[in-house]
């Protein structure tokens, strides 16, 4: 989901009246750290490559213990101080509802994220979030998809807990997601989308 940043100015808000005002509002709004942000609505290809994913992963994991949700379901990671709404997540086997939320929508045991990166977020996906997302034990996958070129790069936790990289690009390429053992192409992932014309080897 694009985000909205929020201006310095913004006071703080504890955790109870940022799901008092969210319960009010009609827009998503995630807590940073006592930082109420409002998110933006997203582009065309946003919302594509979103609707792709989340296909794509139900289709292969039909047989599986695991659920897909969209961006209506938020996630905190550990110490509850911050809440988001990635553009995808899978939980496999039992989902865990954070008992601080009155609306029963925030799941603290992801097993995967995907974020699909805009000009105005990819800083933060990349960071900050990533950064906050580690922290939930049960995340075994985060899964970086860009908006304007076929490109997937996902982050793979090791048994001894250290990341792995893996990068896939070109719209004839295929993402590996360890995390769940499924393979996801990207001329999948960027089905219907307008992409720039890839140039071919010798092409000025």
């Amino acid at each position: 989901m694009e985000q909205a940043i929020p201006p310095q100015t913004q006071s703080r808000a504890t955790l109870a009246e940022y799901f008092e005002l969210a319960e009010k509002s009609e827009e998503k709004m995630e807590y940073h750290d006592g930082v109420i942000v409002a998110m933006a609505g997203g582009t065309e290809s946003h919302s594509l490559i979103t609707t792709n994913v989340i296909r794509e992963l139900g289709n292969r994991l039909k047989d599986k213990p695991c659920r897909v949700y969209d961006s209506n379901l938020r996630v905190t990671p550990a110490m509850r101080k911050k809440y988001y709404y990635p553009d995808a997540l899978v939980v496999c086997g039992d989902r865990q509802v954070d008992a601080n939320d009155p609306r029963k929508i925030t799941i603290s045991n992801p097993t995967l994220i995907v974020e699909v990166m805009s000009d105005t977020t990819e800083d933060f996906d990349r960071d900050k979030k990533f950064l906050a997302y580690l922290q939930a034990e049960s995340l075994k996958e985060y899964v970086l998809i860009a908006q304007h070129t076929p490109r997937v790069v996902s982050y793979f936790r090791q048994p001894d807990g250290t990341w792995s990289f893996a990068f896939a690009q070109g719209i004839q390429s295929i993402a590996k997601l360890r995390s769940l053992q499924i393979d996801l192409p990207l001329s999948e992932v960027y089905a219907k989308v307008d992409l720039p014309v890839e140039e071919t080897p010798g092409s000025i």
